[in-house]
């Protein structure tokens, strides 16, 4: 899935269009965490110091396309001033007067931020004059750069609209790396090859592992989506959270499996607690709740006698036994994709079993990609408490962590991307120079 890259083009002078996903946490005002605008900076570096001309484009949150002062990019525009020793100026608005004055202000070398695309309604719908809006910034001979490969799985007006209108759309240098890490582990991945699978739904997940059975010789299954898969094997799951409807799904994937030669490894033990079933999970009600460490047993054992019930408790993480038996399968792999966390890791006596993975990952040497927030969490928590006692950090060099959540689940499934896809596929709109411009729209509306 090779695309052409802003190395590949000529962009001196030019008015380039870099679609970026700023989409950070704020809290009181401030960043809480910077990673995706640090890792967009590659890209819009490039752009500067090649005499570029660059409109920055991003959304933030979901204001569901109205203008919600929360929702405002201005803490990102103050951070990319820091990070780029520019004044970064941002537009007041996505594509009206404030936009235009601001990119017809620039100059080689210089950088503008357009405020939060989803404030405009349209965005979301891929409404063709957005697109067209976006693109009449840059003018005639511009370049749209997409860089935000978290939003790659989105047909959105910013994200795939806007490349019917430009003669040039290229991948940013973070596309670019997604393109290749992920497609890497899919294309020609290194044997053996280790799946780990997460998060909250099976649902969720089917296409991934449907997927990857074709690929992988094992797949080890945590989170509240283990729980679908231990109720299809008649395990007694408590009061935990499953997906009833989705159980017979669960049945025949592990057929599947069976049937291709590929191991899927559930929990045999966990940590519970308990909880009133049905109400919706409180990480402050999880955290404070009465838990335990318990063995995982069969409904039929638990009739029998034989078993501890967990009428009452809800699996939230993995055990000891599982964890052992999920490293033991890691131990010699060349290969390791790990998608979700292994439990409710917003509740801190939770995440042991993520963690715990983690770290047993950054200790061997496999190569690993690794995707989704709790996942990606997790291994950067380690990353900085190691920098932070002194320790060497290069042994994390061979994990790559994503930017994208359920744009990496879908590339994981196999599908095409419209982000990835519309790039270098521009098809110029025939009747372009007919049709009225941004600033006409905005007048009229």
């Amino acid at each position: 899935m090779e695309k052409k890259t802003i190395r590949d083009v000529d962009v001196k002078g030019k008015k380039v269009l870099v679609r970026c996903d700023f989409n950070v946490p704020i809290k009181d005002g401030q960043i809480a965490d910077d990673t995706r605008i640090q890792a967009a900076l590659p890209t819009i570096k490039y752009l500067v110091e090649n005499g570029a001309k660059v409109v920055i484009c991003s959304h933030l949150g979901r204001p569901k396309g109205e203008v919600n002062e929360k929702y405002s990019l201005k803490p990102v525009a103050t951070k990319l001033s820091e990070e780029l020793g520019l004044n970064v100026k941002l537009a007041e608005d996505v594509t009206g007067n404030s936009a235009h004055e601001m990119a017809d202000s620039l100059k080689e070398g210089e950088a503008g931020l357009l405020e939060n695309v989803r404030f405009d309604p349209r965005e979301e719908k891929n409404d063709d004059t957005l697109s067209l809006e976006l693109s009449e910034l840059i003018g005639e001979d511009g370049i749209y750069v997409n860089d935000a490969f978290g939003t790659a799985h989105r047909a959105h007006s910013s994200t795939e609209g806007v490349t019917h209108h430009v003669e040039t759309s290229v991948a940013g240098f973070l596309m670019e790396k997604e393109i290749a890490q992920l497609g890497a582990v899919l294309e020609s991945p290194e044997q053996p090859f280790v799946a780990i699978l997460g998060g909250a739904k099976v649902s969720d997940k089917i296409g991934v592992i449907e997927n990857l059975l074709e690929k992988v010789e094992r797949i080890e299954i945590g989170g509240a989506m283990a729980n679908t898969f231990l109720k299809a094997e008649g395990y007694d799951i408590g009061s935990s959270v499953y997906e009833p409807d989705k159980v017979e799904t669960a049945k025949a994937l592990m057929k599947k499996a069976n049937n291709k030669g590929v191991e899927i490894v559930l929990p045999v033990d966990a940590k519970v607690a308990k909880l009133p079933e049905g109400e919706e999970l409180d990480s402050e009600k999880v955290e404070t709740a009465e838990n335990k460490k318990v063995k995982l047993y069969t409904e039929q054992e638990v009739e029998e006698g034989k078993g501890e019930s967990l009428e009452g408790w809800q699996i939230l993480d993995v055990g000891e036994k599982t964890l052992e038996h999920f490293a033991s399968g890691l131990e010699g792999a060349k290969t390791v994709v790990w998608n979700g966390p292994l439990g409710y890791t917003e509740a801190p006596t939770f995440a042991h079993g993520t963690e715990s993975i983690a770290r047993y990952i950054a200790a061997g040497n496999a190569k690993c990609v690794i995707g989704g927030g709790d996942s990606v969490a997790a291994i950067q928590k380690i990353k900085k408490n190691a920098k932070e006692n002194g320790e060497d950090t290069k042994q994390f060099s061979n994990i790559y962590l994503s930017t994208g959540g359920g744009a990496s689940l879908e590339f994981l499934e196999g599908k095409e991307l419209p982000g990835i896809v519309a790039l270098n596929n521009a098809e110029r709109m025939p009747n372009k120079s007919n049709t009225s411009t941004s600033k006409n729209i905005q007048q009229e509306k």
